[in-house]
């Protein structure tokens, strides 16, 4: 396979390099550029686009998403304009309109994303948006590692990704469509009757409380373990 060439591009007045057909979002994170995301995966081959958190600005092209728009030679690209912070803020206000808020007995508060998002763009819940009807699902308590909390899902895709293309499992899946769309597993049997091996993994990319570790379980140890029972 021959190498990928190279191409220059201005992000926010600063001359980047980057492997031709790069995406941007990879692109700016490379060079230290912060850009909101929740659901991109770099190694994934094709981006799912579902959380749409990453907007920017692409002189000539308008608003596009940099999780999904490829470099090119000479392409300037904005992200901290006017239009492009209104956007990701009303987006990041319609995932937390939709997202239980217990943010003070949430195991994953220290590292979540959504809380990270809200400081650096300095969103808080809007009053101006009602949340859609939501039927709460008891969390899945059935691992011996971890709990599953379908209701701080986001719908990132990341667990599902890295359960079928990295571990070859496929535990879980998405089910349904539009506002129906939830992960879960096969007929919604508990974690503990599906194929799920305990790698962890699904644990590691929640970048929410959907997916967190039971109290006295360490993620490394529990990745440990989980090899060590492999043949």
């Amino acid at each position: 396979m021959a190498e990928r060439g190279y191409v220059e591009l201005t992000i926010d007045g600063r001359k980047v390099r980057a492997p031709e057909g790069e995406k941007i979002l990879w692109a700016a994170l490379d060079a230290g550029i912060e850009i909101p995301h929740l659901c991109a995966i770099r190694e994934a081959d094709r981006p799912w686009g579902g959380c749409r958190l990453c907007w920017v600005e692409v002189e000539g092209k308008g608003l596009v998403t940099a999780c999904t728009e490829p470099v090119r030679e000479g392409m300037v690209v904005r992200t901290d304009t006017e239009e492009v912070r209104r956007l990701q803020r009303r987006i990041l206000g319609l995932i937390l309109r939709d997202h239980p808020m217990e943010c003070k007995t949430c195991p994953k508060r220290p590292t979540c994303e959504l809380l990270k998002w809200m400081r650096c763009l300095k969103v808080k819940i809007p009053k101006d948006l009602r949340p859609f009807p939501k039927e709460m699902t008891e969390p899945d308590e059935s691992h011996p590692l971890f709990v599953f909390d379908p209701n701080k899902c986001i719908l990132c895709g990341k667990c599902v990704w890295v359960c079928k293309e990295v571990e070859g499992v496929g535990a879980i899946d998405f089910a349904f469509r539009g506002y129906g769309m939830r992960v879960t597993t096969f007929l919604g049997k508990p974690i503990v009757q599906t194929p799920c091996t305990g790698c962890l993994r699904c644990v590691e990319v929640c970048p929410v409380g959907a997916f967190y570790l039971k109290e006295g379980v360490e993620l490394e140890r529990g990745k440990e373990e989980h090899l060590g029972e492999r043949p």
